[in-house]
């Protein structure tokens, strides 16, 4: 950890004030790109992030397409403006790996053999970044595919937990992400009771990591709730404009 870096304060508390089992404020809100068959927004402390979903449709070129199930393709992408430095535009090995890692995540979720021959598209889109955005990212993903009217098996919200300053922590930014010790993103199905992503970073005990677990699933329970609203709102407002 760097030498002038101090992830608690006196009185125990993290840098951005929370307790250690503690969220970052988190607003989502669905339906907020009128061009997209889906979409979905997230805001999760300071992380900004769009989902856009098109889809299913025709398999193009044909080769590609599988004659029992439909195909999903994802791109993760953080634009210039979302980290303190100007980031290139072109995709980044990180982007492309964490686009890989995200596709294989919500996959599962997706009940693909009811559109063999077609292909689901989804865009995550960084706006603004403070560390956690492969799960923020999968979290409105999952609602921008439930707003394009694909059947889901459930609904899975994300959440990294981690070790800093020897404390497990829930949720971490950008500072506990950069200088902890141990990072480990989850994604988690209450629906079905399993988890759909899961990866690890750095060194933590088997203690550890059972603890870490534990408050994981409770933090991605919390956040489904809030999947849960933010889908309610939408569909009320679908049925007040017609």
């Amino acid at each position: 950890m760097g030498e002038n870096i101090t992830l608690f304060s006196e009185d125990g508390k993290r840098t951005d004030g929370r307790a250690l089992d503690e969220l970052r404020p988190i607003k989502i809100k669905v339906g907020v790109l009128s061009n997209a068959q889906g979409s979905a927004y997230i805001e999760q402390g300071k992380n900004k992030i769009l989902a856009a979903v098109y889809g299913p449709k025709e398999a193009l070129p044909k080769h590609i397409s599988l004659p029992d199930r439909c195909i999903l393709r994802c791109r993760y992408h953080m634009a210039p403006f979302s980290t303190t430095e100007r980031k290139s535009p072109a995709p980044s090995r990180r982007e492309i790996e964490l686009s890989m890692v995200l596709r294989n995540a919500l996959e599962p979720l997706v009940m693909t053999s009811l559109f063999p021959r077609t292909v689901i598209d989804i865009f995550i889109e960084v706006l603004q970044a403070d560390g956690g955005t492969r799960c923020a990212g999968l979290t409105a993903a999952v609602l921008a595919l439930a707003d394009a009217g694909i059947p889901l098996k459930g609904l899975a919200a994300a959440c990294a937990v981690g070790k800093a300053d020897g404390k497990i922590v829930v949720d971490l930014n950008d500072l506990e992400d950069k200088y902890g010790e141990a990072d480990m993103p989850i994604a988690y199905n209450p629906t079905l009771d399993g988890i759909t992503l899961l990866q690890m970073d750095g060194i933590m005990s088997k203690e550890e990591v059972e603890q870490a677990l534990s408050l994981a699933i409770t933090a991605t329970q919390k956040m489904h709730k809030m999947q849960v609203d933010a889908l309610r709102e939408r569909f009320s407002v679908q049925r007040r404009e017609t």
